[in-house]
């Protein structure tokens, strides 16, 4: 479908964009509950010989895994547009991330279970990543341009709203009972690790409206060999070409350092309020929730603005903002201050992001979409692994989880200053 449709929508398509939407719903529990606030931190506090290198360990799988997704993103992305429909590869893709984080259910309290919590939580987030590339590219089809920011911001609150509420069903049902419910074991940590199977149960069973109600691209009719090799040589001649595509390439690359800021923010807001603040579990998944309310209220709001103002606008105040809350909550000396400054922090995560997607849909011609989000990830990957590697190490380096959160800054300045080169769209 075109994405130049008038506003007035069909019910069909009404619920093909709430279908759309609530796949970010689905998904969004996995980076909250998992690489966030409650695997993460368990992790680091029960898994780990202790927090300093449980966050560099965590560091280094997250890091491999952006890397594989900067790697096979754009090239997946070129095999796509040529296969024409998304929504298997999304289905795929979903598939494996379910029974990845599914597998996290066995993780002990042990070191010695090191390597199956990390090879899993690599591999899970490997999948959740590049499923985001085929669902962004959908945007352009079920969305009218005049309401592509709200629609994504809609999309990027409601999931929040989903991390929130599975948050709140992980405290509720096996974080805060004592005694445990469903004869889970606490000295085995099982309230804690049955997060794991919460979170793969939501993601597969709130997935299903988009595969059913959202309209797909229609299949091209080329064989898997045929679409693999035009996939892969119209990719190389897009990189042979690059310079047709300037403002593309300057915003990627803009991107790709706030962005890095956004990832290992959210890779380890977790473990730095369990580390620096000693929050508990419960704590965390409280601090989770209303840092959730903040950002989707952020997400959705700001999708207004996204429209009146434009993208890049949108991206710089939100960017802008996050550089002077993240500075203060680094300083922050209390938890109770850490607290007060970290809420309005989470109001500015949402339109980033939720602004960035919108802004590559008006900068991406049709025919390259998929390719073109396949680089979008690649340009929200290719130093993501750099980002929690480099705070990991400032982290051993200077014995301290404060300094090395600070290394974020570094990535948001870079990237504002690069998106102030991007010509500004037109709304």
């Amino acid at each position: 479908m075109s994405s130049e449709r008038p506003l007035d929508q069909t019910s069909s398509q009404t619920r093909g964009i709430i279908g759309w939407c609530l796949y970010d719903w689905a998904n969004s529990a996995f980076p909250t509950v998992i690489t966030t606030f409650v695997f993460a931190a368990y992790f680091t506090k029960a898994v780990a010989a202790d927090p300093v290198s449980g966050t560099e360990q965590w560091g280094y799988a997250i890091s491999a895994s952006a890397l594989a997704v900067a790697v096979t993103g754009p090239v997946l992305g070129a095999i796509a547009d040529h296969a024409g429909a998304r929504k298997p590869w999304i289905a795929v893709l979903t598939f494996i991330c379910v029974i990845a984080t599914a597998m996290l259910w066995f993780t002990r309290p042990d070191p010695s279970d090191i390597i199956w919590v990390l090879f899993f939580v690599a591999l899970a987030n490997y999948a959740f990543e590049m499923g985001m590339v085929f669902y962004n590219a959908m945007l352009a089809d079920i969305a009218p341009k005049p309401l592509t920011g709200r629609i994504s911001g809609w999309g990027w609150g409601l999931g929040y709203a989903g991390g929130l509420l599975c948050l709140a069903v992980a405290l509720v049902l096996f974080v805060q009972p004592d005694p445990a419910l469903f004869g889970l074991d606490k000295s085995a940590s099982e309230p804690i690790r049955a997060t794991a199977l919460l979170v793969a149960v939501w993601f597969a069973v709130f997935s299903i409206p988009l595969f059913l109600y959202t309209p797909d691209a229609p299949a091209s009719g080329l064989s898997v060999t045929a679409a693999v090799r035009r996939g892969l040589c119209e990719f190389i001649a897009t990189i042979r070409r690059l310079r047709d595509y300037a403002q593309i390439v300057r915003f990627l690359i803009a991107r790709m350092f706030y962005a890095d800021g956004l990832t290992t923010l959210f890779a380890f807001g977790g473990i730095y309020a369990a580390g620096t603040f000693g929050m508990g579990f419960s704590e965390l998944i409280v601090f989770g929730i209303a840092l959730n309310v903040t950002a989707g209220l952020g997400a959705a709001a700001f999708g207004w603005v996204d429209d009146a103002l434009g993208s890049k606008k949108t991206i710089m105040i939100a960017v802008s903002a996050l550089i002077v809350l993240s500075t203060a909550v680094l300083l922050a000396p209390s938890k109770t201050w850490f607290w007060i400054l970290a809420m309005p922090l989470g109001i500015f995560v949402g339109p980033a992001q939720a602004a960035s997607r919108s802004m590559m849909t008006h900068l991406t011609p049709p025919d390259v979409r998929n390719e073109m989000f396949g680089l979008y990830a690649l340009s929200g990957k290719a130093t993501a692994f750099m980002g929690p590697a480099l705070l990991g190490w400032v982290t051993a380096m200077a014995d301290s989880q404060r300094i090395g959160m600070a290394t974020i800054l570094v990535f948001f300045g870079i990237g504002l200053l690069l998106l102030l080169t991007v010509r500004d769209i037109k709304k």
